[in-house]
């Protein structure tokens, strides 16, 4: 059009060298205008139908070979329904799904063969094809106001309805073929089945990844799946599995990644909401591949094991992790970093700041070394840390505020909590625990203490506030604690008691600056630990 009026304008300069670059203008934007339509690949020109009516894998296949074959460009999914299988992308491609666009990925397992390199909770395999698949590509993007659904129910029902004694599938006998080398974890149990759900967006080992808009459903497996890329950016993405009927549909999984920028998301699933790995056990430790860098802000999360997870294969490292401006209604739990002995690596620096969490089935925050069942052992390569973690204005509406447990042989260590408010059945429970520091926080509990700790050192507890004392229970009770300092507490009105210690392993428990005139009894000690509890001055008992 713009070239069109160009041409039909009259020009009535007499300089003729007006006239020629009037012309080299028009060629010029004719000739962008052409490159830039040249850059958009049709799948319905390369004979995708979009009435779903024909399985499109080849013809997805062809746009991405002519888009590559040019340098790069998008490849382009007007409105409609299509049928697809595994779509694999390569270097500077963009697939851009139109609003009213809606890709339906076929159920037909053989639809993702033949099987690539993977990764299956944290241990490198080779199986089915992801749904999206990328490997060791640079600039690609799943753009769009569409929708992809994995259909991903038949995948749910073979594995949940699989029977160690029934007879194995050909699927299984090529996981097999293909996988006698792996490296296995502790518990081999899931390899051993021979049948892996693929993931719907995996990328492996790719640079500048970026998933912008797209509504995704009904995952098979984990849904948006990066490992072991550089900078990716989920931007304004809705992820819709349906809860319990969708096992391991985890939302957004960036595994052994650096600089991941998550944002804007909207997520509902049947498991972890955004979870960050970085490999399981010996196959993890291998790889050595942490998870770094990390920024996750303005989401919201509603059915889910867990808002934001880290772990538990996390053996690879987890560090430098942000997570902020975030809303969990509905979740199993809130924040939660999970491990256990033999998975090894370190979980540290990590901020979590303005937070708003409404009916958290379980706990709103979970720091847990002893994930699964294990038995003591010393110290080595195999033993997890859990260190220097921070929590600061979050607001919560659960069952229980917070269960904090370290190991016996690695306490969970330097970690703080700045001005928490919580609504809870029951309060704080912290175990095998060093440097644990709460600030302002106020946990108002309908039975049991505010804040109860065991087997833990250095605890700072400065402002604690509960406004419903229940009779004869203390608002904080300690066990072993050694070195303790409270400070600055204002009980409410009818507070039977305020602080219970106990614990023959208990020393150093001081109190300073805390009005105690509305507390029946301030301070309870059983067995021996009295001479451990010191006052300071600026007390007022009464």
């Amino acid at each position: 059009m713009i070239i069109k009026k160009i041409a039909e304008m009259k020009f009535y300069s007499p300089c003729p060298v007006f006239k020629i670059i009037v012309v080299l203008f028009t060629c010029l934007l004719s000739f962008g205008l052409s490159s830039n339509a040249q850059s958009y690949y049709n799948v319905l020109k390369y004979g995708a139908r979009n009435d779903s009516s024909k399985l499109a894998t080849q013809a997805i296949k062809k746009a991405i070979d002519a888009a590559s074959k040019a340098g790069g460009g998008t490849v382009y999914f007007p409105a409609g329904k299509y049928l697809t299988g595994a779509i694999h992308l390569k270097s500077n491609i963009t697939i851009f799904i139109d609003a009213g666009a809606e890709l339906h990925f076929s159920d037909n397992f053989d639809d993702y063969l033949p099987m690539v390199k993977s990764r299956y909770e944290g241990v490198d395999v080779t199986s089915f094809s992801p749904l999206f698949y990328a490997y060791k590509a640079e600039n690609i993007a799943i753009t769009g106001r569409g929708i992809i659904d994995g259909h991903g129910k038949k995948w749910w029902d073979f594995v949940e309805g699989y029977k160690a004694d029934q007879p194995r599938s050909k699927w299984q006998y090529m996981f097999d073929d293909l996988n006698r080398e792996i490296l296995l974890p502790d518990d081999p149990k899931q390899m051993k089945r021979g049948f892996l759900r693929p993931p719907f967006i995996q990328t492996m080992y790719c640079k500048n990844v970026f998933i912008e808009g797209i509504t995704i459903r009904n995952s098979p497996f984990w849904t948006v799946n990066p490992e072991f890329c550089e900078n990716v950016t989920i931007h304004a993405v809705t992820i819709n599995n349906p809860g319990s009927f969708a096992p391991n549909t985890d939302g957004i999984n960036p595994e052994s990644c650096n600089n991941v920028h998550i944002s804007n998301c909207h997520i509902s699933v049947g498991d972890d909401c955004i979870t960050i790995k970085s490999g399981k056990d010996a196959p993890g430790r291998k790889m050595a591949a942490p998870a770094q860098n990390y920024t996750i802000t303005n989401c919201t999360m509603l059915s889910g094991h867990g808002g934001v997870v880290i772990g538990s294969e996390m053996s690879g490292d987890v560090r430098k992790i942000s997570i902020s401006n975030c809303v969990f209604d509905g979740t199993d739990r809130g924040i939660r970093i999970k491990s256990a002995r033999g998975r090894g690596g370190i979980v540290e620096e990590i901020r979590v700041d303005n937070i708003i969490m409404k009916n958290i089935k379980q706990q709103a925050i979970v720091l847990d070394l002893q994930y699964a069942k294990t038995t003591l052992e010393p110290v080595s390569e195999r033993t997890p840390r859990f260190r220097n973690i921070h929590f600061s204005n979050i607001t919560g509406q659960v069952n229980e505020a917070a269960y904090l447990n370290g190991l016996e042989e690695m306490p969970i260590e330097n970690i703080s909590f700045n001005d928490i408010n919580m609504e809870a059945k029951t309060g704080l429970d912290i175990r095998n625990a060093s440097r644990i520091a709460f600030h302002n926080v106020e946990v108002n509990t309908e039975i049991g203490p505010a804040v109860k700790a065991e087997n833990v050192s250095a605890l700072t507890i400065n402002g604690l506030k509960s406004y419903t004392p229940h009779a004869n229970a203390a608002v904080i009770t300690l066990k072993d604690i050694n070195d303790a300092f409270i400070y600055n507490a204002f009980p409410a009105a009818g507070t039977d008691m305020y602080l219970k210690i106990s614990g023959e392993k208990t020393k150093n428990i001081t109190l300073g600056n805390n009005n105690f005139k509305h507390v029946k009894t301030p301070v309870v000690t059983e067995g021996k630990v009295t001479d451990a509890v010191r006052v300071i001055s600026g007390d007022t008992i009464k």
